[in-house]
């Protein structure tokens, strides 16, 4: 297996990209596709022991900035490391994609170059969202600001297939988003929806509100892309606000001080359970090839387990179960 990486992607490039990419090798039977400047990431890969065998480069000179025009910069930067990348994955000189860059530019090329699957009629990005059941899939998270019920019923059931099949979750729930949980609350897209999702061949359990996202009401929630980064956004904002909370009150004496220190394993790991640098990406559902999007800020923790989310995604061979089921 060959996965293609971006190395100029991301706030931390190239060097987490490199790094995190090294490390995947070494848990994983794969080969990296290293897409960049290629004296840059030459000079990068002295810095650590590798199997020369599992690498190549492929040179692109330029980067797509995270303030770029999304189709602009696809159009124009055609030597970009992102452009060159997909177009590699494109051509079947690799299997997968990752990319930490523009996450617009990385939707709007992977349109345009690798395109959609014939019964899909808009990609969309999925996230792994920690709830205390474990974690559930958030699709979309912001690929698509305007949906059409049709959209969320195919967000509905690519995120079934990925549920069931990556996340091993045998008959995954299904729930969309909205105000109330009753089936006449939400606005017209909302509506429209249900009727839709109520008729299909999925795990669908109605309406879900915001409050019992954490809870893990449902394995999929399903919405369009502007709710879904909103919510994102916000869970992100009120973990980091707790965390910072908790660390002022338990050092603010010293016997809270002495409590934490009693608490130190099970607050590591709540921070762990909710820290993306443990789930690494988002998979594009609905791309003909397998492309993930990193987070901006991906150290090389976060790369190297996007990349395993990406194997998975490739293992499992989803793309193809998705267009049977439509």
């Amino acid at each position: 297996m060959k996965i293609i990486v971006d190395v100029m992607g991301g706030d931390n490039a190239p060097n987490s990209n490199i790094k995190g990419a090294l490390e995947a090798i070494k848990e994983n039977d794969i080969q990296i596709i290293f897409v960049g400047p290629k004296e840059l990431i030459e000079t990068e890969l002295n810095k650590y022991q590798y199997s020369k065998d599992k690498i190549e480069i492929i040179n692109a000179d330029e980067k797509i900035e995270n303030d770029d025009e999304p189709t602009q910069a696809i159009r124009k930067k055609t030597n970009s490391s992102m452009v060159i990348g997909l177009n590699a994955l494109a051509e079947g000189l690799g299997d997968g994609f990752i990319s930490a860059g523009n996450t617009g530019a990385l939707l709007a090329g992977s349109i345009f170059i690798i395109k959609r699957l014939e019964d899909i009629d808009r990609a969309a990005i999925t996230v792994l969202y920690p709830t205390i059941k474990g974690m559930s899939l958030l699709v979309d998270a912001g690929a698509n600001m305007d949906s059409k019920p049709e959209y969320l019923r195919q967000f509905a059931i690519m995120g079934y297939i990925y549920t069931k099949e990556v996340l091993g979750k045998s008959n995954p729930t299904v729930g969309l988003i909205n105000v109330g949980s009753e089936k006449t609350k939400g606005n017209l897209l909302s509506k429209e929806a249900f009727k839709l999702l109520e008729s299909e061949e999925i795990n669908f359990i109605g309406n879900i509100e915001g409050r019992d996202l954490p809870f893990g009401v449902a394995d999929v929630m399903v919405c369009d892309g502007f709710v879904g980064n909103v919510v994102l956004k916000v869970t992100e904002g009120v973990a980091e606000s707790i965390f910072s909370m908790l660390k002022k009150e338990l050092t603010s004496s010293k016997k809270s001080k002495f409590g934490a220190l009693l608490l130190k394993n099970e607050l590591s790991n709540l921070k762990k359970a909710l820290d993306y640098r443990e789930y690494g990406g988002a998979p594009l559902l609905g791309i003909r090839k397998p492309v993930v999007k990193a987070h901006g800020s991906s150290d090389d923790y976060a790369i190297k387990n996007g990349i395993n989310q990406l194997i998975r995604y490739i293992d499992k061979d989803i793309i193809k179960i998705i267009e049977s089921q439509l």
